[in-house]
């Protein structure tokens, strides 16, 4: 689904970026990508969404080369930043209305996916007010219904858990389950780490833009310790 064999990005006149970077992220899988605030992560998950180009390596979406096809390569996957930037001078119905002629979703699917999920996240009634009245974790749940509405193979997510209240993360979490268990696979970046051992069946930890484990959850998490322990350990330990 996501191939990603050593991938280098680094930030002019700095240091910091991704250094030879592989993972594979298969159908089915729920994949956390886990690291310090400044190890790579958002620099890689934007490499995948065509957002950063990158000096060295391959990135691969179902097959399709990102370099040399990130047209075919976006139909495939819905990216979502850590920081939604929608247009808050459109309303909500209006955004999602936009996102879906993008993707050439029909009115009868859009209709009937908007209305599943706005519901399940509880903003129908507020789809006609303007974004910009919005809170950051409206904003949050209209980002993930609008990365929904194409019925995206891979999700690709930043930090997604953030600003959501608990109803809404215990949403998400079974809307990622679905997609998985059809055939999807997700990768995404998080802090939250007990989510991510419970959710997840596989992960990665990068350190200073190189990884330095990834595996099975089971293969990771074992002998009674927790993904916290595992992370303070291989990250924060000098």
């Amino acid at each position: 689904m996501l191939k990603i064999q050593n991938l280098t990005k680094h930030y002019k006149g700095s240091s910091k970026g991704v250094t030879n970077l592989s993972l594979n992220v298969e159908a089915g899988d729920i994949f956390a990508f886990i690291g310090h605030n400044g190890a790579g992560k958002t620099t890689t998950l934007k490499c995948i969404a065509g957002i950063h180009d990158f000096e060295q390596g391959e990135i691969e979406i179902n097959g399709l080369s990102m370099k040399k096809e990130p047209i075919a390569c976006k139909k495939q996957f819905a990216y979502i930043p850590d920081n939604p930037d929608l247009f808050d001078y459109l309303t909500g119905i209006q955004y999602l209305n936009f996102i879906a002629d993008v993707f050439d979703v029909s009115a009868k699917d859009r209709q009937t996916r908007i209305e599943t999920s706005a519901n399940a996240f509880g903003i129908m009634e507020s789809l006609g007010d303007l974004i910009s009245s919005y809170s950051h974790g409206m904003k949050q749940k209209l980002a993930i219904i609008s990365a929904l509405v194409h019925e995206p193979k891979l999700l690709i997510l930043d930090e997604p858990f953030v600003g959501l209240d608990p109803h809404a993360a215990v949403v998400l979490k079974s809307t990622m389950r679905e997609l998985c268990e059809k055939g999807g696979a997700i990768f995404f970046s998080t802090h939250v780490l007990d989510v991510a051992e419970k959710l997840c069946n596989k992960v990665a930890i990068i350190k200073d833009g190189s990884l330095i484990a990834a595996g099975r959850m089971e293969e990771i998490v074992k002998g009674g310790t927790s993904l916290e322990d595992i992370f303070m350990e291989v990250v924060c330990d000098e």
